[in-house]
């Protein structure tokens, strides 16, 4: 029902742009995580069907979500990027409300990869 694409190598201080696209459903509350390797998976940002953003502090003011509620996709475009960003990016959606705990999140995409390169 989530599709995630996007991801790639980019050199520190690029940009890179994610999208999400959902099917089947319309979800309220839509939001990106990411898992870097042998790390916890862990809140990046979340857009809410009346346009509210949250974002974690390690990507405040480099990262935006944005909403495109004709396709049912959202975006998350990555400016400034740090090699710290590097990890799988997961699409996340849900019709209950949003959540900074992965467990909150009832549906998935596959996940894409970022590689931020120093």
């Amino acid at each position: 029902q989530l599709q995630a694409s996007g991801g790639g190598l980019v050199q520190a201080g690029g940009s890179l742009r994610l999208s999400c696209a959902a099917s089947g459903r319309t979800f309220l509350f839509m939001g990106w995580f990411r898992q870097a390797p042998g790390k916890e998976r862990e809140f990046v940002v979340a857009i809410t069907w009346s346009g509210g953003t949250y974002y974690a502090d390690s990507v405040m003011g480099r990262f935006t979500i944005s909403r495109d509620a004709a396709k049912n996709t959202v975006y998350l475009l990555m400016n400034k990027v740090k090699p710290e960003d590097t990890a799988v990016y997961f699409c996340a959606a849900s019709r209950e409300g949003w959540s900074r705990l992965s467990k909150d999140w009832g549906s998935w995409g596959q996940g894409t990869l970022v590689t931020v390169s120093s």
